[in-house]
């Protein structure tokens, strides 16, 4: 259970690796292109991979923990766009902070989360079992409640649940522009012989 040879260059963070002409990915040709959400899961999968090989020493995939995960994660705060302002700073719990500040740039938890989301999926897609997931360790979903609840208190954001888009009984229809499951029936077809 060893990760493959990458053919492409990962795109790790930090921009070392180039993107190669063969294109290929060494599998079979496929005339469909993947998702948005695959082509994100494989870019994460193969900077994961690229991060074990780099990692002092060399790890495998069965080597790798929730503890290793958790070096990645941290590792990954590097490169985050998200100000987390320190406990000691005047903005410390305002949203829209009014002057910039020293406070470090971090990776937003909602990014760490969908990380971990498509690693977790992407590690039993690549021959892991779920009961040996290091994605889903206990460790690893403690940190991202732990990051959730700092960014929240640092940034003044509450991360509540999101819920689905449903319109109240007898609210509005103008407050949704898509389609929802919850719309009134449409009105009966017109009589037979009527002319539209």
């Amino acid at each position: 259970m060893d990760l493959p040879p990458n053919p492409e260059s990962p795109t790790a963070p930090g921009g070392s690796g180039g993107a190669g002409g063969s294109g290929g990915g060494g599998g079979t040709p496929q005339s469909t292109t993947p998702s948005r959400y695959e082509a994100q899961k494989r870019r994460d999968w193969n900077t994961f991979g690229q991060y074990l090989r780099n990692h002092r020493p060399p790890l495998s995939l069965a080597q790798c923990s929730g503890a290793h995960v958790l070096e990645f994660l941290r590792y990954l705060d590097q490169f985050g766009k998200t100000k987390v302002h320190t406990e000691s700073c005047a903005f410390f719990g305002h949203p829209n902070p009014p002057a910039p500040c020293p406070c470090p740039l971090r990776q937003a938890w909602g990014s760490l989360d969908a990380l971990v989301g498509r690693l977790r999926a992407a590690f039993e897609e690549h021959g892991g079992r779920p009961e040996s997931n290091p994605f889903a360790a206990r460790a690893v979903r403690l940190f991202l409640r732990e990051v959730r609840e700092h960014q929240a208190r640092a940034r003044g954001v509450s991360y509540e649940k999101k819920k689905r888009k449903k319109p109240a009984p007898g609210g509005d229809a103008s407050t949704s522009g898509s389609g929802s499951s919850h719309q009134p029936p449409p009105p009966p077809p017109p009589a037979a012989g009527a002319v539209c």
